[in-house]
């Protein structure tokens, strides 16, 4: 009778067991699905100063439209041997220098040359690091986003400065403020067209 109850027992066990299982895996099916759901959401239903650079600068979607406003090529494409690249940066110089952030107002738009065409994928916020600390103590921040500090000398020619990515109009694997963009790519770039 002892044996039996003992099988028993571990019948019960195992049967409670793969039950257990089950239950897990469903539930972290459904936790993916509900994770799935939610970066659905979040690509439609876009917030923050992600909302905010969409909403304000869905008109430089044209470049045209942009160098009408003020913005100019700086440089060429900026690419990285190990990251991606960054873009075509069509920089507004007196955004640049007036020491202030605005989230309506990015100092540089950030195009990927495709086919002959350049195709809004971000948008970089930038200050000079001088004019920013003259009347502030802190990095600067957007909506809770701390600032890349770029010291000098640099690879742009331009004094130290604080920066940040916001890649808007192109979800980047590597985060929505990173540097670089692993799908990005200056090989279509020409200088002739711009």
């Amino acid at each position: 009778m002892k044996q039996r109850i003992s099988r028993l027992g571990k019948g019960i066990f195992a049967a409670l067991a793969a039950a257990a299982v089950l239950v897990a895996g469903a539930l972290t099916a459904t936790e993916v699905s509900a994770g799935d759901d939610h970066k659905q959401h979040k690509k439609s239903h876009p917030t923050g100063l992600v909302k905010t650079v969409l909403t304000e600068t869905r008109m430089f979607r044209d470049v045209n439209e942009a160098m009408a406003q003020g913005y100019g090529l700086f440089l060429g494409c900026v690419s990285s041997p190990h990251e991606g690249a960054m873009g075509v940066h069509y920089v507004n110089g007196g955004l640049v220098g007036d020491g202030m952030l605005d989230a309506a107002h990015p100092e540089a738009l950030v195009y990927e040359p495709r086919r002959g065409q350049l195709k809004l994928v971000a948008v970089e916020y930038v200050v000079l690091a001088d004019a920013w600390h003259s009347s502030n103590e802190q990095p600067p921040t957007l909506d809770g986003q701390v600032f890349n500090y770029v010291g000098n000398p640099n690879r742009y020619g331009l004094p130290a400065f604080y920066e940040l990515h916001v890649w808007a109009w192109k979800e980047n694997p590597h985060g929505t403020f990173s540097d670089h963009h692993p799908r990005v790519s200056c090989d279509d770039y020409s200088a002739d067209e711009q």
